[in-house]
């Protein structure tokens, strides 16, 4: 009778017996060219050899190599099956440049004649978990909740996220601030940033401190409007407040406005935090649909714009299918300086206007705006040509302007959380030579004709 198990089948009466082994391999990097090798050790006459790769959790196998020693002489076989002899074989497969299909147990089957009788076979195999691993393929750093307005009372929270894409197994993710590592602390939830990030902070210290501020007010509660809504200094620039409906607060009229063609302001935080600020980690990770996996970093402090206004982040990957860490780099900039640009840049009456933003006024260390600033767009002393209070976007299209417009000036205001900016243009409309020529015509027809003769004739042109 024989005995069988896994790797090892032994003869008793016949003293025949068959043991099967895979060498073990490390994990492999995707595009990597594998061999699997299938060492087996027998005194009897080999059949066959099979390989199968495991799929759908081992429900299914695929057959990816048969070798049949029937049809195959370089094989030893034994003449005198009463002589012992001990013959050492090697079965190889290679897979060039895996992939993450790849990836999973395989099993190497070896069958032997039965000594007994040639009709019957003794069976024996092994197996091997091939782990595959695919470096990240992208990443990215963004800002949460974003675009959002400056706050220039107090201190809010600001979370940078750092997506990473496309690694097995999931990647080492942490933060960098201006090339040295952050200190972080873990969190679970956005509620737990702000109990011990907001209010820790707030029972350390005074959210405002007017002695370290550079923008300091003497007496500041005398500069607290009805419901405590702070009022600009500035008084000789126009002010707007993002509460609509309160009472006494009105809009400053055209006549108490001198503003030249060309106005670009700064508006600085009231508010300073001397200590250094806590971040707080948070990280999840989901598979994808090909067995990579997909991780989301998040680091969240208290965003001090005097501080951090150009500091640079780095968000680094450690993974070990790359040779060195894989990084994105984002520059915390304010907006400055916004240039705008109008087209066509001699607007005439019944044209259809654009007013854009077409870049900014960069510091030293920052390349663009980061992150996404807010545009809005206002008239001073008016609502827009669409009858509303003010519009969101990088242009401004005002469409069919009329000559009433000719002179009005349009203020917009470019903010992030790091700063606000305002820069103003005043939009000159000239007369349109075939509108004037086709209204002269219009006239001396009036004076011909019948109103009710001619209106059919106005409708028309007006719709044209």
């Amino acid at each position: 009778f024989c005995y069988v198990s896994l790797h090892l089948i032994v003869c008793f009466v016949l003293f025949c017996y068959l043991t099967v082994t895979i060498e073990p391999l490390p994990p492999v990097v995707m595009g990597d060219t594998v061999t699997l090798k299938c060492n087996f050790r027998t005194d009897g006459n080999l059949r066959e050899i099979v390989w199968f790769r495991v799929m759908e959790g081992g429900t299914s196998k695929q057959k990816i190599f048969t070798y049949d020693a029937m049809f195959n002489t370089n094989f030893s076989h034994m003449e005198d099956f009463r002589r012992r002899e001990d013959l050492v074989y090697q079965s190889t497969v290679r897979l060039p440049e895996v992939q993450m299909e790849d990836d999973g147990p395989y099993e190497c089957h070896v069958g032997i004649y039965d000594r007994a009788s040639r009709e019957k076979v003794v069976l024996a195999s092994g197996s091997i978990t091939l782990n595959v691993m695919s470096p990240p393929i992208s990443i990215s750093v963004e800002a949460a909740n974003q675009p959002a307005r400056f706050s220039l009372y107090e201190a809010q929270n600001f979370t940078l996220v750092c997506i990473v894409t496309g690694g097995k197994p999931a990647p080492v993710v942490y933060f960098k601030r201006d090339g040295e590592l952050i200190e972080v602390h873990p969190f679970t939830s956005t509620e737990k940033v702000e109990n011990r990030g907001l209010l820790s902070a707030m029972d350390n210290q005074p959210l405002i401190s007017r002695e370290l501020d550079d923008t300091k007010v003497q007496k500041s509660v005398s500069f607290l409007g009805p419901y405590s809504e702070p009022v600009r200094l500035d008084k000789d620039r126009p002010q707007r407040s993002y509460m609509s409906g309160v009472p006494g607060q009105e809009e400053p009229s055209p006549t108490t406005e001198v503003i030249p063609e060309t106005v670009i302001s700064r508006e600085f935080p009231r508010w300073v935090l001397s200590s250094s600020p806590l971040y707080y980690f948070n990280h999840t990770q989901s598979e994808l649909h090909d067995g990579t996996m997909e991780v989301q970093a998040m680091l969240t402090w208290h965003l001090n714009p005097q501080l951090d206004n150009e500091a640079l982040f780095t968000c680094e990957v450690k993974h070990p299918a790359l040779s060195m860490p894989m990084k994105a780099e984002v520059t915390l900039s304010a907006p400055k300086g916004p240039k705008l640009s109008v087209a066509p840049s001699r607007a005439k009456v019944g044209d259809t206007v654009h007013i854009k933003v077409e870049g900014f006024q960069m510091g030293p260390k920052a390349n663009k705006v980061f992150p996404e600033p807010l545009f809005t767009w206002t008239r001073v002393g008016g609502p827009l040509l669409d009858g509303s209070e003010e519009r969101f976007g990088k242009v401004l299209v005002l469409e069919r302007v009329p000559a009433e417009l000719n002179g009005s000036m349009y203020r917009c205001t470019v903010q992030n959380p790091l700063g606000s900016t305002n820069t103003h243009t005043r939009l000159i409309v000239f007369e349109n030579p075939r509108i004037k020529k086709e209204t002269i015509n219009l006239n001396c027809k009036a004076q011909q004709h019948p109103t009710h003769e001619i209106s059919k004739g106005i409708l028309d042109k007006l719709s044209r």
